[in-house]
């Protein structure tokens, strides 16, 4: 298959891309869901003993969600930083150790969304976190020990690949 022709279809919030794509004889046509690339981080407080993810409303399965927080990373903006900056405004925290877990199309049937996810420590709270008002965030932080983590029904993928490293590594 090869990608012949692309068009963006709309450019709101997030962007839809139409592709034709050339399969043998035959010539489709293909909606992309463009939103960008975006970093994740399930973030441990070495101090205090706990993870610490955040809940908020997501319009894809129209409900709040429980997750480790994330975000997209700004044009030019290497992912490294981004996630710095994602886990300060959402969590409040600055990083003491970071490790890059994998990087994930989560769902590649639709979207060119790439996530870059990590595992961060942290011990450091200087900031309220909550998200940014001018994004019109609420976010709530939830701690949970190691025990409550594994017993949360996870739904969001990202999340769960996140738990999972750290399950394989203890």
């Amino acid at each position: 298959m090869q990608i012949i022709e692309r068009s963006r279809v709309f450019d709101g919030h997030y962007k839809v891309n139409q592709l034709i794509v050339q399969d043998g004889e035959h010539r489709l046509r293909r909606e992309q869901f463009a939103p960008g690339k975006a970093v994740a981080a399930l973030v441990y407080d070495t101090d205090r003993q706990v993870y610490v993810l955040t809940r908020q409303f997501r319009i894809g399965p129209e409900a709040e969600i429980l997750e480790i927080a994330a975000g997209m990373i700004d044009k030019g903006e290497a992912p490294e930083t981004a996630v710095r900056r994602e886990i300060h405004e959402e969590l409040g925290y600055e990083i003491d150790k970071l490790e890059e877990i994998v990087c994930i199309w989560p769902s590649p049937g639709t979207s060119s969304e790439e996530i870059t996810v990590y595992y961060a420590e942290v011990s450091q709270r200087p900031g309220a976190g909550g998200g940014l008002a001018e994004e019109n965030e609420n976010i709530e932080m939830v701690e949970l020990s190691w025990d409550e983590l594994v017993a949360e029904p996870l739904r969001d993928a990202k999340t769960v690949i996140a738990v999972q490293w750290v399950r394989l590594r203890r």
